[in-house]
């Protein structure tokens, strides 16, 4: 394995409770205070290295509470039993501890003396936490109070105040990312895993295309706006030239199954990648992380739902093309697709593990429930070198912010905006198609801007979201499932387009199609034992007019969506402490 020539963002283990002294000048020498703190540079990165632990970092959870995932015990969101918590629920006093820490940043940097790009640097990562902090709060909540100032106990006007509108803090963030972008130094100019200029613009994009959504599909006036934003903001990242969609092949391959796309997921060194707009950094021996063993250790499968979300070699749905082979195994199921399908979830021309420099795989995935439930094992971060599997040995990096969600961004925004082009496709979704060429083999089906109404995009006639939508925005919405699947997105989507209603189909709890030579080979495979054996299972008449049994998760199939889930209530002791605090509609 090459040495990387990377560096890492060291946390300092400062206390981030300060306090001011007005007594004496007199402190001790290894006390951090309001005396003698904030007087270099360096004290302002050493403070703002304690927040790079809120970035995302590696894990095998982000899309469980989705329709792309089935856990092996039902999601208490997902299946209406959540309850209003006493304490905590993400709003106790706790909760608010970064945001207080920033905002001590943010009223005392001042002091500080040196080179004012210098000081901006950092002054733009605290406000770029804020913002993601903030934007974590009004995802879970909606309306939030916005504090931006370091509260005492004194502050009884503030530390009491209600909620402030949803709109009012979405801008507030949108302030603190427009600064952070403005003030952020570009990536070559920083140290590896530093916020940098684009990664503020990409987050900015983020939040401004969320919140457009949100308002749009909830009738709520001026969405415009923020579109627009979105639209420009990506705009911007993509016509600077600095990022690109890289088609990085493994070198560990069943001969004509290329891992274009599975590759960048695996990546040791993210740093000179163009595709990382920012990346959190991993040494051997120094801060490794455990994500490709516990990717075999989920307790959850993928659905039958996202699998056939999934398109055929010639860019149409599995409903409208003549590539489709079938789901009598998942031989046939994963034949002429999207390969992408074949690059995130088990198959046996996916390496499971090397022998030496040998792939080996399994003709079966595994259907146990405590590792996956479905049958569909999902392995999009999963390194076959053993070294990499040891228990928390893996030492890859992990993207904070990818390109492809800026090119995804865009997309969505301008088609939401109608002002979308057969251009902006080309530059955007069907660059990500354009990855998944095999030359001298097929490309990829690209899209249109008259793509054809998938006919299921309708459940038994009921409209798949709830609502109807454009074929085209059909469409952008599923490329953005599959490329983003399992890095955390699925979940916002469904709330910022109010598309609650795709968890009430039974395809989202379901998994591989068994009939006798599925179980046949399972036997086989299993030493004359039939894993099915007591396992629940899941019949009906397809849209293909065929009689299927689908490997069931749950005997209990009956999921029906109540819109108050979008948000999370208000836990009872905070009412009471504070009289000018509401709760969320629904959990009353």
């Amino acid at each position: 394995m090459n040495t990387k020539h990377k560096t890492l963002i060291f946390l300092v283990g400062l206390a981030l409770s300060f306090t001011a002294c007005d007594i004496t000048n007199t402190v001790p020498e290894d006390a951090i205070t309001d005396l003698n703190y904030w007087k270099k540079v360096e004290d302002l990165k050493q403070y703002a290295n304690n927040f790079y632990t809120t970035l995302s970092g590696p894990s095998q959870w982000y899309d469980n509470t989705s329709d792309n995932c089935v856990t092996n015990s039902p999601d208490n969101r997902l299946f209406n039993n959540m309850t209003v918590p006493g304490t905590g629920g993400g709003w106790a006093s706790g909760n608010w501890t970064n945001i207080r820490n920033i905002n001590y940043f943010l009223q005392r940097y001042q002091t500080v003396e040196g080179d004012s790009k210098e000081i901006n640097q950092y002054v733009g990562e605290m406000r770029f936490f804020r913002a993601h902090e903030y934007f974590n709060k009004v995802k879970t909540f909606g309306d939030v109070p916005w504090v931006d100032k370091d509260l005492t106990t004194t502050d009884e006007d503030i530390l009491m105040k209600p909620r402030d509108p949803r709109k009012f803090v979405i801008d507030k963030i949108i302030e603190d990312l427009e600064f952070a972008a403005a003030n952020l130094k570009d990536a070559s100019e920083l140290e590896n895993g530093r916020l940098n200029k684009y990664s503020a613009l990409q987050f900015l994009a983020r939040v401004a295309l969320y919140e457009g959504t949100y308002m749009k599909y909830r009738n709520i006036g001026g969405w415009q706006s923020y579109l627009e934003k979105a639209s420009s903001v990506s705009d911007q990242i993509i016509n600077s030239g600095k990022y690109a969609i890289v088609k990085g092949n493994a070198p560990y391959t069943f001969e004509g199954y290329p891992l274009f796309y599975r590759q960048q997921f695996i990546q040791e060194d993210l740093t000179s990648n163009k595709e990382s707009v920012l990346a959190r950094i991993y040494l051997k021996d120094k801060l490794m992380h455990g994500l490709s063993r516990s990717v075999n250790e989920t307790g959850w499968g993928i659905s039958k739902d996202f699998i056939e979300s999934f398109l055929c070699i010639d860019g149409k749905p599995i409903s409208l093309s003549s590539q489709y082979q079938g789901d009598e195994s998942t031989e046939k199921e994963f034949q002429n697709r999207d390969p992408r399908l074949r690059n995130m979830v088990d198959n046996p021309k996916l390496p499971y593990f090397l022998n030496g420099t040998v792939p080996i795989s399994y003709p079966v995935t595994s259907i146990a429930v405590n590792s996956c439930p479905t049958g569909y094992m999902a392995s999009k971060f999963r390194d076959p070198v053993p070294a990499q599997n040891e228990a928390n040995q893996t030492t890859y990096d992990w993207y904070v912010f990818r390109y492809a969600e800026v090119l995804l961004i865009n997309a969505e925004a301008k088609a939401e905006l109608g002002t979308i082009t057969q251009e902006d496709l080309d530059k955007t979704i069907n660059q990500l198609r354009a990855r998944l060429d095999e030359p001298g083999k097929f490309q990829m089906g690209r899209l249109f801007m008259n793509p054809p109404v998938d006919p299921l995009a309708k459940i038994n006639g009921t409209p798949r979201y709830g609502y109807e939508v454009s074929p085209l925005i059909y469409e952008i919405r599923r490329e953005r499932r599959i490329e983003l699947a399992f890095e955390g997105f699925r979940w916002d989507d469904i709330v910022r387009w109010k598309a609650g209603k795709l968890i009430e189909n039974p395809k989202t709890m379901v998994g591989i199609t068994v009939n006798n030579n599925v179980e046949e080979k399972y036997i086989q495979f299993n030493d004359g034992t039939n894993p099915f054996t007591g396992r629940s299972f899941y019949e009906t008449t397809d849209w293909d007019g065929k009689l299927k049994k689908m490997l069931a998760v749950y005997a209990d199939m009956n999921r029906t969506w109540d819109d108050k889930l979008y948000l999370d209530p208000l836990p009872t002791d905070q009412m009471q402490l504070n009289p000018n605090l509401t709760q969320n509609p629904g959990w009353d």
